[in-house]
Parts: structure tokens; sequence; C-alpha cells
């Protein structure tokens, strides 16, 4: 059988004969045990992540018993990571648009980090949104009929006390 898990803990235990047992419990707190040492190993490697697994089941002198037969990389759920994608997208986007951001495509100075990224990450917020949006509407034929009549929303700068009613 196979199954898609994430891995909690793989524990090595000397059984009373003097073999090395591996336990390999999931996130959910299922066990999978194996005596082949590369297995073991192989799964320790897989500690707090996502991985498919192979393994078989026996009922043996009134036990149950769930043995991992083999441990690979899981493969990438589907849609995982496309709200990653589009933070990441976006900001590519703010750091190519940022002598435009910044006025000028040579600054006359050095830009300090905190100024820079009060710069850029409204930019982001914007193209980041856009792109989900995009992603979420893309089954949708009728559009976002009132995506224009919306006011980007814009974080308030540091240091600076916004006026009642503005």
């Amino acid at each position: 059988m196979d199954a898609d898990i994430t891995v909690d803990s793989v524990e090595s235990v000397t059984t009373r004969g003097g073999n090395t047992r591996y336990v390999l419990r999931d996130s959910e707190g299922r066990e999978y045990s194996t005596f082949r040492p590369q297995i073991g190993e192989e799964a320790a490697r897989f500690e707090g992540r996502r991985a498919r697994i192979e393994f078989h089941e026996e009922e043996r002198n009134g036990f149950h018993n769930v043995y991992l037969d083999a441990i690979h990389p899981a493969p990438e759920a589907p849609g995982a990571g496309s709200d990653t994608d589009a933070e990441e997208a976006a900001w590519n986007a703010a750091v190519e648009a940022a002598p435009w951001l910044l006025g000028k495509k040579e600054p006359e100075r050095e830009v300090p980090p905190e100024e820079l990224y009060e710069r850029l990450e409204p930019f982001k917020s914007l193209v980041s949104r856009d792109i989900r949006e995009h992603e979420e509407g893309s089954d949708d034929d009728d559009g976002d009929a009132d995506a224009e009549s919306r006011e980007p929303e814009r974080p308030a700068k540091k240091g600076r006390r916004q006026r009642k009613g503005s």
C-alpha cells in the first residue's frame, strides 16, 4: 500500500535479540516499522517533511504489525504553494519596478532598507492580490466587474500620523 504522510519522528530501538528496529511515526500518530537500516536511515532524513511511503500490514501472534517497505519524497499536492508562487512573482515584479517606484533609474543616494521596503511592499501586495484574483477567477467567465472601482489599500507610513477623515 502507498500513503502520502508527514513524518513526525523516526526512532531506532534495539530489540531483545539485538536487532535494530526503526519506528516511523507520522503526524497523525500512526507507526510504521522496519528492520532494514537503509530504509530506517532514509526515513530519518524525512523528519518534519512530507513523504510517500510504501508499507504492508501483517497479523502475527495476535499483533497487528505495519511494516515500512520504502520511503520517497511526496509529490507536490495540487495547488500547493500557489500562494507562495504569487508572493514570489509579486516580489520579482516589485524589484524589477523598483527604479520607477523610487523615482529614478540611478538613485542619488543609497536607499535604506526600511524605506525601500515601504516603497516596494504596497506595490508587491497589489500585484500579489491581482495574481491570486486572476487565478481564482480563471474559472469564472464574467470577470471581476468591480475590480476597477476598488481603491487599493495603502499602509500608513511609519512615524507619520494620519489626519482624521483621511
